[in-house]
């Protein structure tokens, strides 16, 4: 892997699901941290494990309520406690080291919650993203890897969906990266020098292949994996599929599953083309472009688990769409990007990741 190493980078969000996988491509790159998280759906335990995988060894309470990784060829990991809403949390992640550039997972993710809570949706990812754009904007720091979704696509006709189709989301966390992703436009254009990316993934799932960091969800989860995962190894009697009567051939949803590794090396190619190209603002979709239905899922996992998973059917949720599928082919052009790992190595990964920690992190 090249050296990409003297630029530190912010993530917020960064002991998230997502955000742990990513963090640990960055340091392997040769890039320094400062990790930003509430812990509202993650733990600390995760980023002491990407440490730990990443050979920083000396992970320690630095005297000031933050954690730090032992210096490892000029490599440094640092953990703050914060919201990015809050002006007095990011000016603590902005004042430990100079921040080149900032990968942003922060937000909430729950496409069912985002219908019940519309309001919770709109404060943390929009107001969120906001406070965090304008304290880059007081630092000159204008290089960002915005975490979108697919979400944001709705009930598109035309598939597999490329970066040109219309943004039409049926749910309330659809509609906040939409309006995230439209600020983002503007402030490219208001204001020279802003280097943006707005990667739109499809379902990241699967786990590190070590079994030291995956999804763990706080509460019942609200996505598939982790609900089969949870069957698979006890802590659930059977998963509820919502909706058997879809237009699908074998009436479930069809979904475009990316191995959350691979799109942890898409935002670092993403974040690598933006150092090196002029400022611009880039959309790009980051999938498969393989569709798998919830069936096809479930037997994929009993055979990697070796265990039969009960299953009953449910009824649909509310803002969710038949069919979503991929076209990464925009990607592939200008990241030089693809994803390598097939449904198979998700569950392996996935099933590795929850057989080591039945209980996830508080194991």
């Amino acid at each position: 892997m090249a050296d990409e190493s003297g630029a530190t980078v912010l993530v917020t969000g960064g002991a998230g699901f997502l955000g742990s996988h990513a963090c640990l491509e960055l340091l392997r790159s040769g890039r320094s941290l400062v990790v930003l998280d509430d812990f509202s759906n993650s733990r600390p335990e995760a980023i002491r494990r990407v440490a730990e995988l990443a050979d920083l060894r000396d992970w320690r309470p630095d005297g000031s309520g933050r954690w730090r990784a032992g210096e490892r060829g000029g490599v440094e990991l640092q953990l703050i406690t914060g919201d990015v809403r809050r002006a007095a949390d990011l000016d603590a992640a902005f004042a430990t080291a100079p921040i080149d550039a900032v990968l942003h997972f922060a937000g909430l993710k729950a496409v069912a919650e985002s219908v019940r809570q519309p309001l919770r949706y709109w404060d943390v990812n929009v107001l969120g993203s906001l406070r965090l754009f304008q304290a880059m904007a007081e630092r000159a720091c204008r290089t960002l890897v915005f975490s979108s979704s697919a979400t944001l696509y709705g009930r598109c006709e035309r598939i597999p969906i490329d970066e040109g189709a219309p943004v039409q989301p049926i749910n309330p966390y659809g509609t906040t990266k939409a309006a995230v992703e439209q600020l983002l436009t503007e402030l490219a254009a208001s204001e020279p020098g802003w280097r943006i990316a707005c990667l739109r993934y499809f379902n990241p799932v699967g786990a590190h292949p070590s079994g030291r960091i995956g999804e763990d969800p706080a509460g019942v989860p609200n996505n598939l994996f982790p609900l089969l995962s949870q069957v698979a190894v006890g802590r659930r009697q059977r998963l509820e599929v919502y909706g058997c009567d879809w237009p699908t051939t074998d009436g479930t949803g069809v979904r475009d599953y990316i191995h959350v590794m691979d799109l942890a090396e898409g935002h670092r190619a993403a974040l690598s083309l933006l150092e090196q190209e002029p400022p611009q603002c880039l959309t790009l979709n980051l999938g498969t472009g393989c569709g798998h239905s919830v069936l096809e899922v479930i037997r994929a996992f009993e055979a990697a688990s070796g265990r039969t998973l009960p299953w009953v059917a449910a009824d649909r949720r509310c803002g969710d769409s038949a069919v979503s599928i991929a076209d990464p082919s925009a990607a592939r052009r200008r990241l030089g990007w693809q994803a390598r790992r097939s449904l198979a190595d998700c569950c392996r990964d996935g099933w590795a990741w929850q057989q080591a920690n039945p209980r996830g992190y508080r194991d």
